[in-house]
């Protein structure tokens, strides 16, 4: 059997060194809250009712301590950049809720009109006019939020950059950090790094200077040939080839059999997964957290419907083992999505088990309930 070296809870002095009064923004496993308030064309009556108090409800009952709520700017903005009423109604709702059932939430700012992490041009990078009207949107959004305390609300500043050079994403988000230190100086902040937010990236990201109050985001979704099996936005949506984990993902049989050529259409590698690979992908994430005395988050991570059930549950028992060893907060993609924990109204609960790392009895079959 292989033994497996991990690395042990970290605990930096700039987050226990403070007074112990003010209490901290503490997150441990949480769930995204996709599709709603971001890449959705729901409103109206539709909208208000994908996601409620309820859910919430259900939510915190199975044991999760934080939602990441993605907004899109599209939905709470018009184009003039003003307030979109029902929207923020909505984000309020559930702020309230979260606050209700004793969850945090970390308000994600997911897709800019100027920056979408999977389209080719992004304005953003280039054009000082886009820049600023990122910044005037935390000036809005801070200005809406700081009413909740800064124990229960987190800001992430942006979900995915995807800049050519790192060094954009980096002046870029250190000028939005100060925007919103100019109003909030002791709210939380998380900071993904550049390529959307991948745990070889963060070694590039340069963070403001003395700021005990920013966590560290990456997402994980390694290896992509499991997690993102058969996905129909992907190059690899018409794989048959079946896929494994642990261990090496497609077999010497199934890649002799037609598999080495569909592969190579997908511009994807047959490689070795376990959780020793994974563990050294946190590793770099973690070397970095260390420098800065700064705590991490993995504000997404998830394995496919499609992907193959066992192999897909193995992930997810590994990844919250690594998650728990390694002392890192973490979200999974998503509550409701391609990547469900509620499929059709009906609890996945072997997943669950996984994410959560406990047992389940009795999961009523609809959170409404």
């Amino acid at each position: 059997m292989r033994s497996f070296f991990f690395i042990p809870v970290i605990v930096f002095c700039a987050f226990t060194c403070r007074n112990t009064d003010v209490p901290l923004f503490e997150i441990h496993n949480g769930i995204n809250i996709s599709h709603w308030l971001s890449q959705s064309d729901r409103r109206g009556e539709s909208r208000s009712s994908y996601f409620t108090r309820a859910d919430v409800a259900f939510l915190a009952g199975l044991g999760y301590d934080h939602l990441r709520i993605p907004i899109d700017e599209e939905q709470m903005f018009d184009s003039d950049g003003n307030r979109e009423p029902e929207a923020f109604s909505l984000l309020h709702n559930a702020l309230e809720w979260c606050a209700e059932f004793r969850l945090r939430a970390v308000v994600d700012l997911h897709i800019l009109r100027s920056h979408h992490f999977n389209h080719a041009e992004k304005p953003l990078f280039v054009d000082p006019a886009a820049q600023e009207k990122f910044y005037a949107c935390w000036r809005t959004l801070s200005g809406e939020l700081n009413k909740y305390p800064n124990h229960m609300v987190a800001y992430e500043l942006m979900n995915e950059p995807v800049a050519d050079d790192p060094e954009i994403w980096n002046v870029i988000v250190n000028r939005c950090a100060a925007t919103v230190r100019e109003l909030e100086p002791e709210r939380t902040i998380v900071i993904g790094s550049n390529r959307w937010q991948s745990y070889h990236t963060v070694k590039d990201l340069r963070l403001p200077e003395n700021d005990a109050h920013i966590i560290i985001g990456f997402h994980y979704y390694e290896p992509f040939l499991l997690t993102h099996y058969r996905a129909s936005w992907t190059s690899q949506k018409n794989l048959t080839v079946p896929v494994h984990y642990p261990g090496q993902l497609v077999s010497d049989e199934d890649m002799e059999a037609g598999g080495s050529a569909e592969l190579a259409r997908a511009g994807q590698r047959n490689e070795t997964y376990d959780m020793e690979k994974i563990e050294s992908h946190f590793r770099q994430v973690l070397d970095v957290a260390q420098q800065y005395g700064l705590k991490v988050y993995c504000g997404e991570y998830g394995c496919i419907d499609e992907a193959p059930h066992e192999d897909k549950i193995r992930w997810y028992r590994d990844m919250n083992t690594l998650f728990n060893a390694c002392g890192i907060a973490r979200a999974n993609w998503d509550y409701k999505g391609s990547f469900a924990i509620l499929r059709d109204g009906v609890e996945q609960q072997e997943m669950l088990e996984a994410i959560l790392g406990k047992q389940f009895k009795n999961i009523s079959a609809d959170p409404k309930k």
